[in-house]
């Protein structure tokens, strides 16, 4: 029977990359430090007139060609991010000017490193309720326009690119089922906290770094193995599978310690998760979009598998995917 699924895959990362041997001429770091705390050895980091539509409309192109579609035939985007382009107009409604998707609704999700789960969950209600027949959602995270650099337990984590799928009836690569939270009480510990309502843009907030990413590392460790192992059973559960179905994990890029502290929670052999880390770092919402990408191209993913997206991210947001490959 046909039901919301995957029928196009694609990303985009920015030609130019940032190493840790580059990192430790900027800020007292190594990358002996990074790598035993983080996993990453690079990330890619995108030129400085680029901003966040940029990156998803390249991702969108290359999903919406791998659908066999055209821009004309999407009915809504969904973006997922927190570096949008500015505020408002949404990034959704740029990158739709951007690739021509001229029939097309758009609205941005601001879920942070969720963003990408929480837009195929969104996807999977107005293609299975008929309203929309092809829904592309996509992951897109300029995340070097938040770091500061003089800040090393934060600078070292992030990187920039986007991830895009094209979502429509299929009798393949089906959404089987879905579980996505919120603990608001976690706010504080990951957010930025100037050039909104609360604390809006002024001399002051620039000169005390306010507009940089702010993030208590230890407690956000300690919650986002929790709270992923317990999104991801909770949608193996509903999807009537067992930990030991899944044939790939596929989780937001965060930390190598807190995905392979993940995985054991959840009984599941290292063989079994899918890591881009080293690669690229933190991407944010784009992360999970990259991965899954990335994991399908090197046919990591086989017909008949049972695949599983989680992430985690400010909020405090997190959600997992079941697909049936």
């Amino acid at each position: 029977m046909e039901q919301a699924g995957i029928l196009g895959l694609g990303c985009y990362l920015p030609a130019r990359k940032l190493t840790n041997k580059d990192l430790e001429k900027m800020v007292d770091t190594s990358d002996e430090w990074i790598v035993t705390r983080t996993g990453i050895k690079e990330r890619r980091v995108a030129p400085e007139e680029f901003a966040a539509s940029d990156l998803g409309s390249e991702a969108a192109r290359a999903a919406i060609k791998d659908a066999g579609l055209n821009p004309e035939d999407i009915d809504l985007i969904i973006t997922a991010t927190i570096t949008g382009d500015m505020a408002f107009p949404s990034t959704s409604c740029v990158i739709q000017n951007k690739i021509g998707a001229v029939n097309a609704a758009a609205f941005d999700i601001n879920a942070a490193c969720s963003g990408f789960v929480f837009g195929i969950t969104t996807a999977k209600q107005y293609v299975d309720s008929g309203l929309y027949r092809n829904v592309l959602v996509i992951g897109t995270e300029k995340m070097t326009s938040l770091v500061d650099w003089t800040d090393r337990s934060t600078c070292v984590l992030f990187g920039d690119g986007a991830g895009a799928c094209v979502i429509g009836k299929s009798k393949d690569r089906q959404i089987i089922s879905y579980f996505i939270g919120c603990d608001g009480s976690g706010g504080n510990l990951l957010r930025l906290p100037a050039g909104g309502s609360r604390i809006p843009a002024t001399e002051e907030t620039v000169k005390n770094k306010l507009h940089f990413l702010k993030m208590e590392g230890n407690e956000v460790f300690k919650l986002a193995v929790k709270v992923m192992a317990d999104a991801a059973n909770k949608a193996i559960t509903k999807a009537g599978l067992l930990c030991s179905d899944i044939d790939l994990l596929i989780p937001h890029q965060a930390n190598i310690r807190i995905l392979l502290a993940v995985a054991k929670k959840m009984g599941l052999p290292e063989e079994k998760i899918f890591l881009n880390i080293e690669k690229y770092g933190n991407m944010s919402a784009a992360s999970t979009a990259v991965a899954l990408a990335e994991a399908s191209n090197e046919q990591r993913i086989q017909k008949g598998n049972d695949v599983v997206l989680v992430a985690f991210g400010a909020g405090l947001t997190y959600g997992a995917v079941v697909i049936k490959w």
